[in-house]
């Protein structure tokens, strides 16, 4: 106590910044990082499990609607021409005249001067580790085998070739590490959230859901933090939860935080109270523009206000996949082999085209990239070609319709029938009065328990997904608040967060759009977005 009273504040705070672990489990990535650090580590939250019974890479958990109705297909056909005529661009199918002259083009090297795009190719991963005690019997693998460097193989040399005494496959594999993985190696990748919601399925368990989710975890804190079991118990965790978690996924990873991790102490945060409180603010509309799910949700003098929640069921990654769909309908796509369902690698491509090229702006928009093909084991192939239409995959955010979100089995009703819920009915039960204690301080007394008259309960069930667009879910969402002076500093602080936020021209799209659907008799005659 000594020392607390003569540190310095700032000291005191970098002391305890490096004893601090944040985690962030977003929709597609975890971004783990000691308190103290400008930014964090960004890694696929996904695991891949060598399987003795599969001949090659088995996407376990991704369930797919490939499928694509004629209705489905119709709507995404009538969006793209909405928003091409909010952008000044060709319908899908009009021809243009006079095809022999050169179509008006946008910038061919992308859209931002300061955008250094990444034209390389991935690379497969190495799913061998060398086997250093060859010649005496193998043991099972062990945690050092999981997480040992890949080993580097001379791809000229063909005199000696390794034996399977000396090369074994590496247990598991994590991170996009795991989304590399040759399809013609046995593996099973599973992915460990969908759509905001811990990826339990019939083909998925829980408890294995919950061990996978343990392994990665912990070789994030060996690896990437460099935090050794024995030292856990020196460090506390802040969980930061996006909305779209429920009290017993909360439960549960809280769980795995302070048993398995080995965590001291432990403390979880709303997604958008800690987005709100980082840019100092104190009320504003948080909308997250994560890669399977979008989420908005207002705050008010740094209270999350449930009822304005909105969960939107599509993300970054649906607009890399329209971007494929429209270079492909256009024809402006390779001649190769790209397949998401069976190759993740390609999603990876994808993210990255898309992340380098599409933005949000008026006329055509066309760019000369590099397109890699990824054959099994090979490789991989550049093909330079011209894609064209790369501002109409985002406006997907506006138009859903043109995303034909996939569909992923929700967990499992059953399965959010906590009978140990977080939030305890507590004021229900009947303490012993104690005569030695005053009005309000002992547990039975009424007085003591009206701080829980009007706290909001959350109910065990999955929750619910709207079926609109960005524009007409923030507006909901504030104008459900029900107060004029609320709404109007609302609708003057809208924060973008996520990964699509960083998508250009976003920002004004989003001011133009939401004062557009704002409905006539409202008061409200300013939108102000910006980047959090």
């Amino acid at each position: 106590m000594d020392y607390l009273k003569t540190v310095v504040p700032s000291q005191l705070l970098a002391e305890r910044g490096s004893n601090l672990v944040v985690i962030n489990p977003g929709s597609a990535n975890i971004r783990v990082g000691l308190a103290k650090q400008d930014s964090p580590f960004s890694i696929p939250h996904c695991i891949a499990r060598r399987s003795n019974q599969l001949p090659k890479l088995n996407v376990q958990d991704q369930l797919l609607n490939s499928q694509v109705t004629t209705a489905q297909h119709m709507e995404r056909e009538k969006a793209y021409d909405v928003i091409a005529s909010l952008l000044k661009i060709p319908f899908l199918d009009e021809e243009v005249a006079n095809n022999s002259v050169p179509r008006k083009m946008g910038r061919v090297d992308g859209y931002n001067p300061q955008n250094t795009r990444k034209d390389g190719a991935f690379t497969w991963t190495d799913t061998h580790v060398k086997d250093l005690n060859s010649s005496v019997p193998q043991e099972s693998s062990s945690d050092k085998s999981v997480i040992a460097e890949s080993l580097v193989q001379n791809e000229g040399t063909e005199l000696k070739e390794p034996t399977l005494a000396e090369l074994k496959f590496r247990e598991v594999i994590f991170g996009e590490e795991a989304l590399r993985i040759s399809p013609t190696e046995p593996y099973s990748l599973r992915r460990l959230i969908r759509r905001g919601h811990l990826n339990i399925s019939q083909h998925y368990p829980m408890q294995q859901v919950l061990e996978d989710l343990h392994a990665l975890w912990d070789w994030i804190l060996l690896e990437k933090l460099h935090i050794p079991h024995q030292e856990r118990s020196l460090y506390s965790a802040i969980l930061v939860v996006p909305e779209t978690f429920d009290n017993r996924e909360i439960k549960e990873i809280l769980s795995i935080l302070l048993r398995d991790l080995r965590f001291s102490s432990a403390v979880v945060h709303q997604e958008g109270l800690a987005a709100v409180f980082g840019n100092g603010l104190s009320t504003a509309c948080v909308v997250n523009l994560g890669a399977q799910v979008s989420s908005v949700i207002c705050i008010e003098d740094g209270v999350a206000l449930p009822n304005t929640e909105k969960t939107l069921p599509f993300g970054g990654e649906d607009i890399s996949r329209c971007l494929l769909w429209t270079q492909r309908h256009h024809q402006t796509w390779p001649q190769i082999r790209t397949d998401i369902l069976t190759k993740p690698i390609d999603l990876l491509m994808l993210n990255r085209l898309k992340e380098s090229y599409c933005e949000i702006k008026e006329g055509e928009l066309d760019a000369i990239a590099v397109v890699h093909s990824y054959e099994d084991a090979m490789p991989a192939g550049s093909h330079k070609t011209r894609l064209t239409a790369l501002n109409v995959p985002p406006m997907g955010l506006f138009y859903p319709t043109l995303l034909i979100p996939d569909l992923y089995p929700p967990p499992p009703r059953s399965w959010f029938h906590d009978y140990e819920d977080m939030l305890e009915e507590t004021w229900h039960i009947e303490f012993p009065r104690r005569s030695d204690m005053p009005d309000g301080l002992y547990p039975g007394s009424n007085v003591g328990l009206q701080m829980w008259d009007n706290y909001p309960f959350v109910s065990m069930k999955p929750k619910k997904e709207e079926k609109v667009g960005l524009a007409e879910a923030i507006t909901s969402s504030i104008l459900s608040t029900g107060r004029i002076d609320l709404q109007r500093k609302l609708f003057c602080s809208i924060q973008l967060i996520g990964g699509v936020a960083l998508t250009g021209g976003l920002i004004p799209a989003v001011e133009e759009r939401v004062l557009q659907t704002i409905p006539s008799n409202e008061a409200i005659h300013t939108v102000e977005v910006s980047l959090a």
